[in-house]
């Protein structure tokens, strides 16, 4: 390969010297023991008409001509250029998000305005996920059931965009928290990235399902996966009143010190944009990707100069008869 070259099918350069192999074996071939008798003036007529005369050394020069860059054009010749480093840290992110019926309560505030929690979980993940470039990031949702929203992705801006398809009822009402973070740890078990991790953002307790997510967290730690965990709402369970939509916020500051994260609290919208920027300055920092080749084919150069040495070889012809 020269620098900035290469060819598709090297091997294609082996043909070149074929029709001088063959002319060598045609004229060391063993003659046949019959003979043909050919007329007296057969001779005197090949030498009165050029176009029945042994080719010219201009004739040679346009078949070599040509089959040169016929051979040429069939190796594929390429131009190689590298696009710049990218950003990349080699992080796979999954983002485990809470669709149970309690998001739907608008007791969180973002901008001195009233807000949902599934509202402000949506304007806030999908700023943090879009800040993710360089990274593949995936999305699971739960329930009362869990679904593989997005698989892990590098198109950071698509995977931000589906969380405005979202909705309550989904996948349910309840809040099946293990089995959710189950299905996040199984996305990351295949991955090969040095550095997996699980954002888990939720306002309730696990009160459907068989899995126990502290379990879950536990598993996750020892495959090398970090949980971090994100409580929505602005009471929590311990907090005295009756809320039924409160928080349990001691489960999931639990289950991120399992996880080998950390708990966040977020009882405004604010509180929780804060708390994906603290994720984020406790993620690794960025490195270079590969620079990614890319070849631009330029076999129809040598196709067009095949093709020229075609036609300068029928108009010699024309011109001998």
């Amino acid at each position: 390969m020269i620098a900035g070259f290469d060819l598709a099918a090297p091997l294609a350069l082996l043909l070149l010297p074929l029709p001088l192999l063959f002319a060598l074996w045609r004229q060391n071939a063993p003659l046949a023991a019959a003979g043909l008798r050919i007329p007296a003036a057969f001779p005197q007529n090949l030498a009165a008409n050029p176009g029945l005369r042994a080719p010219s050394s201009r004739d040679l020069f346009l078949r070599w001509f040509a089959w040169l860059f016929l051979v040429l054009a069939l190796a594929g010749p390429r131009k190689l250029a590298a696009t710049p480093a990218l950003p990349a840290s080699g992080r796979d992110i999954m983002f485990a998000l809470d669709l149970s019926g309690s998001m739907v309560a608008e007791d969180m505030v973002m901008g001195g305005k009233p807000i949902t929690r599934i509202a402000a979980l949506k304007k806030i993940g999908a700023e943090l996920i879009r800040r993710r470039a360089g990274d593949r990031v995936g999305v699971v949702i739960f329930a009362e059931n869990t679904l593989a929203a997005v698989p892990l992705s590098f198109d950071v801006e698509s995977v931000s965009r589906s969380l405005d398809e979202l909705t309550i009822g989904l996948v349910g009402r309840s809040t099946s928290m293990g089995v959710g973070l189950g299905l996040a740890v199984k996305r990351l078990a295949d991955s090969k990235s040095p550095s997996r991790i699980i954002v888990l953002m939720s306002d309730g307790g696990n009160n459907a399902g068989t899995q126990d997510p502290a379990g879950v967290a536990v598993l996750a730690r020892s495959l090398g996966m970090k949980v971090y965990t994100i409580g929505l709402g602005p009471n929590e369970t311990n907090d005295p009143g009756d809320d039924p939509e409160s928080v349990d916020f001691e489960a999931l500051e639990n289950y991120a010190k399992l996880g080998g994260g950390q708990a966040f609290r977020a009882r405004t919208g604010e509180d929780l944009e804060a708390a994906g920027q603290a994720i984020e300055k406790q993620m690794a920092g960025e490195a270079l990707a590969p620079p990614t080749i890319i070849r631009r084919d330029l076999w129809f150069y040598p196709a067009a100069a095949f093709l020229l040495a075609c036609a300068g070889l029928v108009a010699v012809r024309r011109g001998r008869r």
